[in-house]
């Protein structure tokens, strides 16, 4: 063999190596939007039980109940095209029935309110944590996605490209408040 032919086939060698962990990077990002898309999955259906809880517990005034019973329902029941827009109207049913910290503490007064309302304040507390996580994977997958190694040479394989969770998520006011 000539030295020219051992250069250019330790030279392919060095190149497959680098895309074989360049596609199981890619492979473990896509493992991770996974994950925490079912991380985020868990804490909007945790947020939206707990809602539903709280609404039917007697403790709000029944406009409220109403109001946060339907978000809640709605977000749960959602298709996954329609689910981003339910659990931004969840936020925005909880910010307007807990815009005073009056309410907040109503509910914190009446039996079994004290657990309710800090199960409700943890929950919301976690929704914007879980989303960010599962954005952050997909920015990184989307990232390295882009470069033209991987485009070039197909090694996203048919995964499909990650979407960013994009939802209204800020947590009432009093909530955060008391809690803080």
């Amino acid at each position: 063999m000539t030295p020219t032919l051992i250069w250019v086939l330790v030279a392919l060698f060095a190149i497959g190596l680098y895309l074989s962990w360049t596609a199981g990077r890619l492979d473990r990002l896509h493992a991770r939007i996974d994950a925490t898309r079912a991380a985020l999955d868990a804490q909007l259906v945790r947020r939206a039980s707990v809602t539903q809880e709280l609404a039917t517990s007697g403790v709000l005034d029944p406009a409220a109940s109403i109001v946060l019973y339907e978000a809640a329902h709605a977000a749960r029941q959602a298709e996954e095209e329609q689910r981003e827009v339910a659990e931004s109207e969840l936020s925005q049913a909880l910010r307007a029935v807990f815009a005073e910290p009056a309410q907040v503490e109503a509910v914190r007064e009446a039996p079994g309110g004290e657990s309710a309302a800090h199960e409700l304040t943890e929950a919301v507390r976690r929704v914007p944590m879980a989303r960010r996580f599962h954005n952050d994977a997909v920015g990184a997958a989307r990232r390295l996605r882009e470069h033209r190694k991987v485009r070039w040479f197909r090694l996203a394989g048919h995964a499909p490209f990650p979407m960013a969770f994009e939802m209204d998520d800020e947590p009432p006011a009093a909530l955060v408040d008391r809690s803080a």
